[in-house]
């Protein structure tokens, strides 16, 4: 005997008005994600499948999706501590974020000294006691420094991967048309202690600057017997933080840094330099933007004098490696070969460095 056929029964009003409700709410989840792909797609790519970098202010560099960050073999997997130069603030802000962005197995975790100002010397000294996988420098290594690491088992080796400018800032109030190379260093060494020694008015010279050991910045590059021998007056600051607002606001004050840190800075006021007088070079973009224009529009570092030797003080930026074949020693070099792939030269570049 056949079984009667079974008939659906009809559904009720509630049962469909639930069936009507979790299609809609599949739907709305549909939108919403598309939206949310809408938002994020432009951040992430740009036509033809090219990675879009976002820098500072409105300026973008593509960068091309078939990456060389992912070509870069030997990455290793894990947390990873380093530290040190102040001056490489911009690059850890911009290219380290898109590194872990990319090699997700890449994770860094900057480490701020435990006693004293962050700096090339702290990054370096933290190394050599093993709180740090590697450090970032803007100075090169000292013999000292390499004379440690000898006598604890191991070499250190630096990998140059930019170039920064040394900019001089002083107070806006101060009219001084620019300095020497040499009146720099005089000042620094408490043979110049007024400003109408050189041209200026007549009013106290305020020199600050971070403890030599620690400082990102080399002012007596060219004199390296001088690099300890900074003149008694010398006052000294924990960071460029503070010495910026020092000069900010003490009329005869005075202070050396990176470049990419203090020409944009809108309390300060950035001196060009020359190694003669009569060839002063800007560190900014020319014409020089007045202070009340300031933070609408803000002076620009003038890379090409930098790149082409003109301006007169520089500084390498330095990756600072371990030599003691473990996982030191492997993610110092990953980072190294990352930074010096096309996509890391470009993204070092939109940070305001040379590549």
């Amino acid at each position: 005997m056949k079984n009667p056929s079974k008939k659906s029964l009809p559904l009720s009003k509630d049962a469909q008005q639930m069936i009507r409700g979790l299609i809609f709410g599949e739907l709305l989840t549909i939108v919403i994600i598309g939206g949310l792909w809408l938002w994020l797609r432009p951040r992430l790519w740009v036509n033809n499948g090219t990675f879009s970098l976002s820098g500072q202010g409105a300026n973008t560099t593509s960068i091309s999706a078939t990456s060389t960050f992912q070509t870069v073999t030997d990455v290793p997997i894990g947390v990873f501590k380093y530290g040190g130069s102040t001056a490489w603030a911009p690059i850890r802000q911009l290219v380290d974020s898109y590194i872990q962005n990319t090699r997700l197995e890449l994770q860094l975790q900057y480490v701020d000294p435990p006693n004293g100002s962050p700096g090339s010397g702290a990054g370096i000294k933290m190394l050599l006691d093993g709180k740090l996988d590697f450090a970032e420098s803007s100075r090169p290594l000292t013999a000292e420094e390499y004379a440690i690491a000898k006598q604890r088992g191991f070499t250190l080796e630096q990998r140059e991967v930019a170039t920064d400018g040394v900019a001089v800032v002083v107070n806006q109030a101060l009219n001084l048309p620019g300095l020497t190379v040499e009146q720099l260093q005089q000042i620094y060494l408490g043979q110049i202690t007024n400003w109408k020694q050189v041209k200026g008015p007549d009013l106290p010279i305020i020199p600050l600057s971070q403890q030599p050991e620690n400082a990102d910045t080399v002012l007596f590059s060219d004199k390296p017997e001088l690099k300890q021998a900074l003149g008694s007056n010398v006052q000294y600051v924990y960071s460029t933080t503070e010495a910026l607002r020092r000069v900010s606001k003490t009329p005869g004050a005075v202070y050396y840094g990176s470049a990419r840190g203090v020409v944009p800075q809108c309390s300060v006021k950035a001196l060009p330099l020359g190694r003669v007088s009569t060839e002063l070079i800007s560190p900014y973009r020319e014409p020089l933007i007045p202070s009340n224009q300031c933070p609408q529009k803000r002076n620009q570092v003038n890379t090409e004098v930098f790149k082409n030797g003109s301006y007169p003080i520089r500084s390498k930026l330095f990756v600072i490696i371990k030599q003691n074949k473990g996982r030191e020693e492997k993610v110092g070099e990953a980072y190294t070969r990352l930074l010096l792939t096309d996509e890391g030269k470009k993204a070092i570049a939109q940070a305001g460095f040379i590549p």
